[in-house]
């Protein structure tokens, strides 16, 4: 969180502004303004503030992974041979450089990092998991193949009254 995120208090209108582009991140600034009750121009100056705060991080599209071929989903806890700062950041970078990699965590407990990975099948995943043992530092990988997405959410709650 940077400095200016820190000082910058969310209020109910940029709440309704970060929800509604969380849930349509196309929205122009027109349906945007009207939707959260804003003036076009008012409403403006708060996305620019919220982008340049970093809040608003980057806008993406999401694409089904089954519609591209890739209906696997695969976990995989991955250890390292020490946790020393330098193995620490070979292995990063050069995870990092694996495409199917779709997020990677450092993570406290039995294993050093987990990460989300989308396959074909399993011979593409014997494939990447060849890739993850040949990684820098890599000590044992163990995978876990995901049977069925139960939920799976893009939109960060930002209603306090949830928790």
């Amino acid at each position: 969180m940077t400095q200016i995120q820190q000082h910058l208090q969310l209020d109910a209108i940029d709440k309704r502004i970060l929800t509604a582009l969380q849930q349509d991140g196309r929205l122009s600034n027109v349906q945007l303004a009207e939707q959260v009750g804003l003036s076009e121009s008012a409403c403006l100056r708060r996305v620019r503030l919220l982008e340049k705060t970093a809040i608003i991080d980057r806008y993406v599209m999401l694409i089904d992974q089954t519609a591209i071929g890739k209906p696997g989903t695969v976990f995989v806890r991955v250890t390292l041979e020490g946790q020393q700062q330098e193995k620490l950041q070979r292995f990063e970078k050069a995870i990092g450089k694996v495409q199917e990699v779709m997020e990677c965590y450092l993570m406290s407990g039995d294993s050093d990092y987990l990460l989300r990975i989308i396959v074909r099948d399993n011979e593409d995943y014997m494939r990447i998991h060849n890739r993850l043992t040949g990684l820098p530092e890599v000590l044992r990988v163990q995978s876990s193949f995901a049977l069925k997405t139960v939920l799976k959410k893009t939109e960060l709650p930002l209603d306090e009254s949830s928790r």
